[in-house]
């Protein structure tokens, strides 16, 4: 062989060890280009079919309606198992089951809490879950303000020692302002205080106290803890900062039971090729014990449920087996989601990808996509990300396409733990965290546009990642 024809085929050696790995990924029908444009006409068939689907508003309104708010351990959350697990036999899905889960038992009991003085005034008050109650004769003390864990440690326990905390936190974001509700009473306690108060965690307040779960640390007192409004935290800190001595009254009759018997809800599509292999998506069916659980979860739970039976009415029945799983108690103790990963066993290996509709039923804007496998390359990983925007890009119609990197949700992060991939349907937000954990949150608050916006989005993302021919991810390395 001459020099110049050694050169040219060094060259196209070198050229063809560039554009191998696209045209694999070619080859797969799994490079983003080629699953935008194999599925677009599917997805504009789902896309349509949601926006005149009237499914899901029915769904959400008997379980708002006719069921109410579903705290775990309590009979209409038991009542709402019943009924997702009967709507998903009427709709056609197979293996529907409701697989045991323990579940915490806290119920609220009457409350109520009272500024004795200098004035006299009812607070807006809802206890937080899995506070302890008071005494039966409640508990009177005078009321420390503070605005964050710096301003109560200065104050130290002469400053503290037998008086009511509140926390009158300014809302920074829920991710970073939720600390105080759950390690603001462990934090009190430690300094002696009697019981404590939290400013709700939310930016908008009328006169509306937001409850939620409260964590206790090992080894200290467990002293009663509730949510005031905005309005009442702040008068608090008025009065305080004027110099007055604020005295309250906090009765609270709260309990915690021993642990009962509830359930997931399963149901799938069944993959016409590969049914071994299993696209996960749902929401949570609990709610707290006040509203009706509307954007928290139900907007998640009938969207998955009627995503299912779009499929089915569509006939559009994927490789892969599409899993419908509404999870228990998410609110107060996330057992659901551990009991889903035990229940799978090794099956896990088999799961390609878990969809969690749990941020409201705003108007969706999108996907995020979380990732966590340390085994994969970067390549890898940027594919995986490239795909899901592809497949994001097909909701341009409903503008809906948006995907960005971080994302999965509370119920199916034991599933990402071990290398599952997550997605998170994501809202604009506007005013979820002005209705969660309320009263407010009720199906009138629901845009009926939205919720259907939200099917076609969670639709088209399942029916795609559990139908293209190659996986979202190569499989995991073997240790």
């Amino acid at each position: 062989m001459k020099n110049y024809e050694k050169l040219i085929v060094g060259a196209l050696i070198c050229l063809l060890f560039f554009l191998w790995p696209a045209a694999a990924e070619e080859a797969s029908g799994n490079s983003p280009a080629s699953v935008a444009d194999s599925y677009r006409d599917a997805a504009n068939r789902i896309i349509e079919a949601a926006m005149m689907d009237r499914g899901a508003w029915e769904k959400l309104e008997y379980l708002c309606d006719r069921i109410g708010h579903r705290l775990s351990g309590s009979p209409q959350l038991e009542r709402a198992i019943e009924w997702a697990a009967s709507e998903m036999r009427k709709d056609g899905l197979q293996n529907v089951k409701t697989p045991p889960v323990q579940v915490e038992r806290w119920v609220r009991g009457d409350e109520s809490a009272e500024i004795l003085s200098p004035i006299r005034k009812k607070l807006h008050m809802l206890g937080l879950g899995r506070s302890v109650g008071t005494p039966a004769e409640g508990i009177r003390g005078e009321v420390v303000v503070v605005r964050n864990f710096d301003e109560l440690a200065g104050l130290g326990r002469d400053g503290v020692a037998g008086k009511i905390v509140v926390y009158n936190v300014v809302y920074e974001g829920y991710g970073k302002t939720v600390k105080y509700r759950s390690s603001g009473a462990s934090k009190a306690a430690k300094l002696g205080a009697s019981a404590a108060l939290l400013r709700s965690v939310t930016p908008v307040s009328l006169q509306t106290p937001h409850t939620g779960a409260t964590r206790y640390s090992e080894g200290v007192e467990r002293i009663p803890f509730a949510a005031i409004s905005i309005e009442d935290a702040k008068l608090l800190q008025r009065l305080t900062h004027a110099g007055k001595r604020v005295e309250i009254q906090l009765n609270m009759d709260a309990h915690t039971f021993p642990p009962t018997t509830s359930a997931n809800v399963i149901g799938e599509v069944v993959g016409w090729e590969k049914p071994d292999e299993v696209v996960v998506i749902g929401g949570h069916i609990d709610s707290w014990d006040v509203g009706q659980g509307a954007h928290d979860d139900g907007g998640g739970v009938v969207v998955a449920m009627q995503a299912a039976k779009l499929l089915l009415d569509l006939g559009l029945k994927p490789r892969r087996t599409v899993r419908v799983v509404l999870w228990t108690n998410e609110e107060n103790g996330l057992a659901g989601g551990r009991a889903y990963r035990e229940w799978i066993g090794d099956e896990i290996v088999r799961h390609k990808a878990a969809i969690e509709m749990d941020s409201g039923a705003e108007k969706p804007v999108g996907f995020g996509l979380g990732i966590r496998r340390d085994d994969l390359t970067q390549h890898d990983a940027d594919q995986a990300f490239a795909l899901v925007s592809a497949i994001g890009d097909l909701l341009s119609p409903v503008e809906a396409a948006e995907v960005v990197k971080g994302g999965g949700g509370a119920d199916i992060s034991p599933l990402m733990r071990e290398g599952v991939p997550g997605l998170g349907l994501r809202t604009v937000g506007k005013h979820y965290f002005d209705w969660h954990h309320t009263e407010a949150d009720t199906i009138d608050k629901v845009n009926p546009e939205d919720l259907r916006t939200a099917l076609a989005a969670m639709t088209v993302m399942a029916y795609v990642l559990a139908d293209m021919p190659g996986d979202l991810l190569p499989p995991a390395t073997l240790p």
